[in-house]
């Protein structure tokens, strides 16, 4: 990075080790601030449309505590036959929302947001990630979900760990946005900041 662009930090606002060790690919140095938001959709939002404002909120969020920072905020949601899936927050809930993804497709919307405090600039992406399940059996799911409890996952499915394994196949332009954050779009817009990575 050229030296102006180190002395602008760079901020991710999410509370997610995920999120956290795929920033960490970037191998450039980051602060991480955990930003409290209301993430109730709206009424009638569209499961895209939330994860992007949500993202949005959560960058100038953290903005209001680093201003002069470049910070990062992401966001996600899982949509089955038009249907969003929350996060289950508990072991009942998990096992619906498994029993009712085996064997179709849920599309996985990643939003990525970055704001440049310095400038007041905001841009914000939206990945798609279409994910076709296996058709894995009840004890599966059991087991599953007493090894994992990937309970603030949306969709309890938490492909990062454990879950890869009830996964027949992803289709998405970036491999990285299905954990949480969208690594191609990203480097994208830090570029467009005027952040050289490499």
């Amino acid at each position: 990075m050229k030296t102006q662009e180190i002395a602008q930090q760079l901020v991710l606002g999410s509370s997610s080790v995920y999120r956290h060790e795929l920033l960490r690919r970037l191998q450039m140095p980051f602060e991480v601030f955990s930003p409290e938001i209301d993430e109730t959709p709206l009424v009638n939002e569209r499961p895209d449309a939330t994860a992007l404002r949500l993202a949005t909120a959560k960058a100038r969020a953290v903005a209001a505590v680093y201003p002069d920072a470049l910070v990062i905020g992401a966001d996600q949601a899982a949509v089955l036959e038009g249907i969003q899936l929350g996060k289950p927050l508990n072991h009942m809930n998990a096992t619906r929302q498994l029993h009712a993804i085996r064997g179709k497709k849920v599309t996985f919307y990643t939003a990525l947001s970055l704001f440049n405090g310095r400038k007041g600039r905001i841009q914000a992406r939206l990945v798609a990630s279409e994910v076709k399940f296996r058709h894995f059996t009840d004890r599966q799911i059991e087991n599953y979900l007493q090894k994992e409890q990937p309970y603030h996952c949306a969709g309890s499915s938490k492909s990062e760990g454990l879950g890869i394994v009830l996964i027949e196949r992803v289709v998405s332009d970036d491999p990285s946005a299905l954990v949480g954050l969208p690594l191609i779009a990203l480097v994208e817009m830090l570029a467009s900041e005027g952040v050289e990575i490499v």
